[in-house]
């Protein structure tokens, strides 16, 4: 009889697909909750729609822990990564001059805790590099971007490693999956930039099709993008395979699939 329930967005997806769902009662399920990653509306819709509940989204780094959540007290908005906690502040700045952003323009996360640690054990370099003082307050820089609302509430667009760069755009990666996620034939899919020297990077996505799906092309899924997206955000390349590469608790490892592309372009080189 569970009444919490914590889990990563593919967690999530998992479940709604796994072909033993309506063999067992979750009616006592009262709270959901996701992080980890950016929580596809098309997952939230679903879920809510099976069980009944909403998944309230959270958020946080190992350095600060837990540091915001959706509040409990109302409908959560599937979109948003809630607000901080009490003993949390965070800060959306611009990256390269570290001064905040005016409300709904997307900056870098910079958090700060009274109650968790200021720099790493023996690694100046990397203390350095993640911890910097704000009118004389060290916060922890999570590399991630975020933008945040009139009423305080944080929307995740993309961690930094997985923003693409494309003639001068930054695109989020997170977003042309959510997309291509919503296409009922998807069950997952990886965007990442490739290096290409005349426009920074080109856009590529790699897509798992539902094992029942026929008749699905890379040509149907890009135009299905094209009608949600900006000219710029489509993707260039799709590729399909099996089965995407996951921790053990089901989190995307997006790191080693971008890994494998850039080691493919520059053997191409």
């Amino acid at each position: 009889k569970v009444t919490l329930f914590l889990g990563v967005p593919t967690l999530y997806r998992m479940i709604l697909e796994h072909d033993r769902v309506d063999m067992y009662d979750c009616s006592s399920l009262r709270l959901c909750l996701s992080g980890a990653d950016k929580l596809p509306r098309e997952v939230y819709e679903r879920w809510k729609k099976k069980f009944g509940k909403p998944i309230f989204q959270c958020y946080g780094a190992t350095e600060v822990g837990f540091t915001t959540t959706s509040p409990f007290d109302r409908e959560p908005d599937p979109e948003s990564i809630g607000v901080p906690l009490p003993s949390r502040e965070v800060l959306i700045v611009d990256p390269e001059t570290l001064k905040p952003v005016p409300s709904n323009e997307v900056g870098e996360v910079l958090i700060r805790c009274e109650y968790t640690f200021k720099h790493y054990w023996n690694k100046p370099e990397e203390t350095e590099r993640s911890f910097v003082k704000v009118d004389g307050r060290v916060f922890y820089r999570t590399g991630d971007f975020a933008r945040r609302d009139e009423n305080g509430q944080l929307y995740f667009v993309d961690r930094g490693a997985d923003i693409i760069k494309y003639k001068g755009y930054r695109i989020s990666a997170s977003e042309i999956e959510a997309v291509l996620q919503d296409h009922p034939a998807v069950v997952a899919a990886c965007v990442v930039g490739v290096p290409d020297a005349k426009t920074g990077e080109r856009i590529k996505a790699i897509v798992v099709l539902k094992e029942d799906v026929r008749g699905v092309s890379s040509m149907d899924l890009l135009n299905w993008c094209r009608e949600r997206l900006a000219p710029y955000k489509v993707p260039r390349y799709i590729e399909f395979r099996d089965m995407l590469p996951k921790s053990k608790v089901g989190k995307l490892l997006r790191r080693e699939i971008r890994d494998e592309e850039r080691r493919k372009a520059q053997k191409k080189i």
